[in-house]
C-alpha cells in the first residue's frame, strides 16, 4: 500500500500475552505497514507497579529502567496513542481497574482492544456508552477465543443472516481433557497431559467447570443480539471424575463427549454449558486436541461455522494485533 499511518499503542499488562503482543508488533511492523497501511508501535507499557517507554526498535527495557506508573490519561496524552490494549489477567481483583482505564480511554477517543474478559461481563453498557461519547471503538477478539475469529462473525459478519443460535466448544482445554478421558485416562492424568502441552492453566477450574466457555458465549451473544452479559444467567455441567465413564461409553459407539456452550435468541439472557454426545457430521465432533469451534445457527442462510485458532499467549496476542489493525487501518476499496 502507499501512505502509511504511524499508530501509537499503550499496552496494559506485561504477562505472557502482553509480551507476545510487543514481540509480534516489533517483528512485523514493516510487513503490517506494507500490507495494511498502518504501522502500530507500542509507545508505553504499563504494569501494576511501573511503566516504561520501549526503545526506538520496540525493545522493552529491563525492569530497573521502568518508572512509577502515571495516570493513564497522562500517558495517553504524552504518547499521542490512538489505541489502548489490555492484556491483563481476567481476574475479579482487576475488574474495576480494567473497567476504569478502558472507560477513560474510550471517552478520550482512544480505541480499546482487549483480551481481558472480567470487566466486559460487568461493565458492558458503561463501556459502550463511553465509546459512544468519545467516538471510539472497542474490540474483544482476544476475549472470545484467542485466534479464533468468532467475535468478528458475531459483531458484523452475521448481520442480515438472522442468526438464532450459538453452539460452541470455545475452550480447548476441556475438549482435550474429554478426549483423553475417552481414551482411558483418569481426570488427573488428562489434566497433567494438558499442562505438559501448555494447553491447561495451572488452575484449570474455570475451564472444567464450564465457566470459561459460558463467558465466551455470553460475549458472543452480546455482540450478536445486544444482550448485556451482566444480566445473562449461566447454567453449567462440569467435567469431573464422574465424566470419564460417559466419555468412554460414547467412544465405544463412535461418538465423542463435548462440553457444549449454547445460547438462543428465543431464550434470551440464558447460556447453558452441557456435556453432550456428538456424532459424525457435527462440527463439534470433528474437533481434535485443543481445537475450538463455534456454530452460528442461521435458519435461512444455513449454519456458519468457524473452527481452529491457536489457544496460547501467541494466539491471544495475534488477536490483539488483528484488532489493533482493524480499528486503525484506512479503509477504502476492498479493504
Amino acid at each position: 500500500m502507499g501512505e502509511q499511518t504511524r499508530t501509537g499503542v499503550v499496552l496494559s499488562g506485561y504477562g505472557p500475552v502482553g509480551q507476545a503482543f510487543v514481540d509480534e508488533l516489533a517483528r512485523h511492523q514493516d510487513d503490517l505497514a506494507r500490507r495494511y497501511g498502518v504501522r502500530p508501535r507500542v509507545a508505553a507499557v504499563r504494569a501494576s507497579s511501573a511503566q516504561c517507554r520501549p526503545d526506538e526498535d520496540g525493545t522493552v527495557p529491563p525492569r530497573p529502567r521502568w518508572v512509577p506508573p502515571r495516570p493513564l490519561e497522562e500517558t495517553l496524552d504524552d504518547t499521542g496513542a490512538r489505541v489502548f490494549v489490555q492484556a491483563l489477567p481476567s481476574s475479579p481483583a482487576l475488574r474495576e481497574h480494567a473497567a476504569r482505564e478502558a472507560v477513560a480511554a474510550l471517552r478520550r477517543g482512544v480505541h480499546v482492544v482487549t483480551a481481558t474478559k472480567s470487566h466486559l461481563l460487568t461493565h458492558w453498557r458503561e463501556l459502550g456508552a463511553a465509546a459512544h461519547t468519545g467516538g471510539s471503538m472497542i474490540r474483544i477478539s482476544g476475549a472470545t477465543g484467542a485466534a479464533l475469529p468468532a467475535g468478528d462473525l458475531s459483531r458484523t459478519s452475521l448481520r442480515g443472516l438472522d442468526c438464532r443460535t450459538i453452539r460452541a466448544c470455545p475452550n480447548g482445554t476441556v475438549t482435550f481433557v474429554l478426549d483423553r478421558l475417552a481414551a482411558g485416562d483418569g481426570l488427573g492424568e488428562a489434566i497433567g497431559a494438558a499442562r505438559l502441552r501448555g494447553i491447561a492453566e495451572a488452575d484449570p477450574s474455570a475451564d472444567l467447570s464450564g465457566e470459561d466457555a459460558a463467558t465466551k458465549v455470553r460475549l458472543l451473544a452480546a455482540l450478536a443480539w445486544g444482550w448485556d452479559p451482566a444480566g445473562v444467567r449461566v447454567r453449567t455441567e462440569p467435567v469431573d471424575e464422574s465424566t470419564a465413564g460417559p466419555a468412554r461409553d460414547a467412544a465405544t459407539r463412535s461418538r465423542r463427549l463435548r462440553a457444549v456452550a449454547a445460547a438462543s435468541a428465543d431464550e434470551p439472557h440464558v447460556v447453558h454449558v452441557r456435556l453432550e454426545e456428538t456424532g459424525p457430521g457435527d462440527p463439534l465432533y470433528a474437533l481434535t486436541g485443543p481445537e475450538k469451534a463455534v456454530v452460528f445457527g442461521c435458519p435461512d442462510a444455513g449454519d456458519v461455522t468457524v473452527s481452529g485458532g491457536r489457544s496460547s499467549p501467541q494466539g491471544a496476542a495475534l488477536a490483539l494485533v488483528k484488532d489493533t489493525i482493524e480499528v486503525t487501518a484506512p479503509r477504502t476499496g476492498f479493504h
